[in-house]
Order: C-alpha cells, then sequence, then structure tokens
C-alpha cells in the first residue's frame, strides 16, 4: 500500500462514521418509522437501496454482500407496496441530517465539511459500483447537514461497491467474508445473528473455509486466511483512491481537520467494536501521517 492509498485509507475512518450515523441513531429510526418502517431491517435495506428504486431482494443481496438471502427477502420488495423509493430517501436524509445537526450545532463547520466532501463524491468513478453510481446521481442537497451526509453516503459507498469487487476477486465474498471476520475482530455470535445466517449455514461455511486452509482448529484463521482478507483490503484501498488523484497530501490533511471533529462527534452514536468493523477515527492533529490508522481488519 503506497502512502496516498494509505492517506486514503485514513481518510475513510473519518466519512464512514458521519455515514453510519443512519444506522445508530435514534433519530434515524425515528424518520424510517415515521413512513411506517418501523422494524430495523426495513429501514435498513429499504434506505441503503432507496437509491437503486424500488429494487428487489436479489441484486440487494448480491450487492449489499454478506447478508442471508431470507433476512433480505422479508423486506425486499414488500416494503415498496407500503412506501416509495423517493420518501425512504427523504427520510434516511432528513434523519441523518437531525443527527449531525444535533451531534454538530456549528453549521459553519458543516457548510465547510460538505464542500469539500462534495467536491471528492463528484470526482468518484462509478463503473462496476452501483450503490456509488445510484448514490451520486442523487440532486444535491441545499441544507448542509443533508449535503454533508451524502457525499459521506456516495464516498462511503464507493468504497464499499469497491470492497465487493475485491471480496469477490478473492474469493471471500457474501457469508465468507463475515465468517472470516469472525475470527479476527467482530463477534461471531451476534454478527451471524444480525446478518441472517443460521447455525447450520455457519457451520457448513466454516468446514468449506476450513478445507481451503483458510481457517483451522476451532475456527481460528490461518496465514493463508489472514493474508486472503489482507490483500482485500488492498485491493479496496486501490480502488477507493480515484476521487483523490491530484489532491495534494496537504490538502488531503485539510480535508482530514475539517472532518474529524465532526467524525468524532458521530462516533459517540455507535460502539467499539461495532458489527460494521469501522475503526477508530484518525487524528491528523495528533498523527499527521496516520501511522496509527490500522492497515487491515487484524490490526484493529
Amino acid at each position: 500500500m503506497n502512502e496516498l492509498e494509505h492517506r486514503v485509507r485514513a481518510l475513510w475512518t473519518l466519512f464512514e462514521p458521519i455515514h453510519a450515523v443512519t444506522y445508530f441513531s435514534p433519530e434515524a429510526r425515528e424518520a424510517f418509522a415515521d413512513i411506517g418502517l418501523t422494524r430495523y431491517w426495513d429501514g435498513y435495506f429499504a434506505g441503503r437501496a432507496a437509491p437503486l428504486g424500488a429494487v428487489t431482494a436479489g441484486p440487494v443481496v448480491a450487492i449489499f454482500s454478506g447478508f442471508a438471502p431470507f433476512l433480505v427477502e422479508r423486506v425486499l420488495p414488500a416494503v415498496w407496496s407500503t412506501v416509495t423509493s423517493d420518501r425512504v430517501l427523504d427520510a434516511r436524509s432528513r434523519g441523518a441530517a437531525v443527527t449531525l445537526r444535533n451531534l454538530v450545532p456549528d453549521e459553519r463547520s458543516v457548510t465547510e465539511a460538505a464542500d469539500v466532501l462534495a467536491q471528492a463524491a463528484a470526482r468518484i468513478d462509478t463503473i462496476g459500483r452501483p450503490l456509488a453510481a445510484a448514490n451520486s446521481a442523487l440532486p444535491v442537497e441545499s441544507d448542509p447537514y443533508r449535503r454533508l451526509w451524502q457525499a459521506a453516503a456516495t464516498l462511503r459507498e464507493h468504497r464499499g461497491d469497491g470492497h465487493v469487487i475485491a471480496l469477490v476477486e478473492g474469493g471471500i465474498a457474501g457469508i465468507s467474508t463475515i465468517v472470516l471476520r469472525s475470527a479476527v475482530d467482530i463477534d461471531a455470535t451476534s454478527v451471524r445473528k444480525a446478518r441472517g445466517w443460521t447455525e447450520e449455514q455457519w457451520a457448513i461455511e466454516v468446514d468449506e473455509l476450513s478445507a481451503r486452509g483458510l481457517l483451522a482448529g476451532q475456527g481460528q484463521i490461518t496465514e493463508k486466511g489472514t493474508a486472503a482478507l489482507d490483500r482485500a483490503e488492498q485491493v479496496t484501498n486501490r480502488l477507493a483512491v480515484h476521487p483523490w488523484r491530484g489532491v495534494t497530501d496537504d490538502e488531503i490533511a485539510d480535508v482530514a481537520r475539517t472532518l474529524a471533529p465532526i467524525a468524532r462527534a458521530c462516533q459517540t452514536v455507535f460502539p467499539f467494536p461495532n458489527p460494521i468493523g469501522m475503526p477508530q477515527p484518525w487524528d491528523p492533529n495528533l498523527d499527521p501521517n496516520a501511522s496509527s490508522v490500522p492497515t487491515s481488519p487484524r490490526a484493529n
């Protein structure tokens, strides 16, 4: 991983918390409930998929990666018979904006962050990246809190799409990813239940990964398994660079210093460690070279 790739990875730890408030904050949950999406997974799948339109379960299972089809099929496409994707888009933006306004009441700092992050989001490459493409096609919001959240969401999904590409290339997409990560930095029982997999499905995947030499013994990760995760992370980092090409180190540092206080405020909404494997935000003032930012999951 070269220096630019690492700095871009460090920036991810700053815009990911801004995006993730939509999954954890009570204000976001309330906004979804206001339009009839009272169950958590109704809001999650409808909210995250809404930029794609009234999509069915199959594409979401493929694009999101890691969720049991049964879990997605409980929500999609049935939810679209009760609410339109446009109403869901408004609810997710509204809930995120209310959360951010409560966490960061200084609108001037949010406006500055929204402006710089929106510039990066406008430079993403979208070929092979369905969620990034769909998010980038949404209208630009005038409200700075909504605009900041949408820019963070677009960049997060850009990196996420690239991550799925990397996992597919490495042969560890879908349930394979979370079984391997549960041997590193995520609790196996909680993530299995959260992603909708049965004990039997999990056990079958453990056996298959063991047969491939990626797990050993009682599900401990092997050197080969660690290398597979590391390789996927390296590819993810490389694929995430495009929006930041041509941006100088000093400019990246300025973006980081603008985002860091907001990211720290957002991190109070969710726990560490957390079920999405998000590391602590980078502090560019204390660590200008981002040397404390983990290079892969095993370093968390």
